[in-house]
């Protein structure tokens, strides 16, 4: 069914979550209702922020600007604007936006008649932020804990973090994160190459079905999840990536304080070989 004959079918009044009928239109292909409204406001607001903080700042080169958060000197207080209260504000619009946006993405499943797996998905996402800037620092009592605005800055925070534990590639749930992510990569390379190989035949011939596809994945590995069951595989493996990336960090400095190798002792104890040595 083409696209523009398909709007036609769930482009009527309802569905809304707030507002009523008030933002319920679309300008261009664009659904805008209340969330969408307020996704603008927080994202603009926020971009005009980052704006001024870089105007009050040393430089204009894009690699440094940097809104860095509070000092660990103001706990979770509110701190001076010039002096972290940028920053602050600009994770509330962050927040505000990133919400709002799933929000809309809701609604608009509604109008569609779908399930909330994209806006659920997002959410993923959106934890995994929200533990970074506000659920982490929290647990540590201090705003500063969280991650500077700025392209350097924020890698300088990243390298830093993870020094301060020691390799953090020590961390289990860094582990698990990171063999998520690459498998969802892996997952996502062989099942877009299957799809254009099927869907891209040589000059002449004609499209191949998803029967071809499935059973290429029948000889080559004994088992075809089908087109279905690849995308529930895909969602499955970004959201664990996702979870468990927002668990790696979330667990440093609240739950484990030590450099992370100490964290393998328990397997080097272990009472079948600790005494072999």
């Amino acid at each position: 069914m083409a696209q523009l004959s398909f709007e036609k079918k769930y482009r009527v009044r309802g569905g809304t979550l707030v507002g009523g009928d008030l933002f319920d239109f679309w300008v261009g292909p664009f659904y805008v209702g209340f969330f969408g409204v307020t996704t603008f406001f927080f994202a603009a607001l926020g971009t005009i922020l980052i704006f001024y903080g870089a105007s009050q700042g040393p430089t204009w080169d894009p690699f440094l600007i940097s809104i860095n958060p509070p000092d660990l000197s103001v706990g979770l207080g509110f701190a001076p604007l010039l002096q972290g209260g940028l920053w602050q504000i600009i994770t509330i619009c962050a927040i505000g936006a990133f919400v709002s946006w799933a929000l809309r993405e809701v609604e608009i499943c509604r109008k569609l008649g779908i399930g909330y797996h994209v806006p659920i998905a997002f959410g993923f996402a959106i934890l995994a932020y929200v533990t970074l800037t506000v659920i982490r620092p929290v647990l540590m009592g201090a705003w500063g804990y969280g991650f500077p605005y700025g392209i350097f800055s924020h890698l300088d925070w990243v390298s830093n973090t993870g020094y301060s534990y020691g390799n953090f590639h020590y961390n289990p749930a860094h582990m698990v994160a990171v063999s998520f992510f690459f498998t969802t990569c892996f997952a996502l390379a062989l099942h877009g190459g299957l799809v254009l190989s099927a869907a891209n035949p040589p000059k002449g011939e004609e499209m191949r079905t998803p029967d071809y596809e499935d059973t290429y994945f029948r000889d080559l590995i004994g088992y075809s999840i089908g087109p279905l069951g690849i995308h529930r595989l895909g969602l499955f493996l970004a959201l664990n990536a996702a979870f468990w990336s927002a668990v790696c960090i979330g667990i440093s400095g609240t739950v484990w304080f030590d450099q992370w190798i100490n964290w393998w002792d328990w397997y080097a104890n272990l009472p079948w070989w600790a005494n072999l040595n």
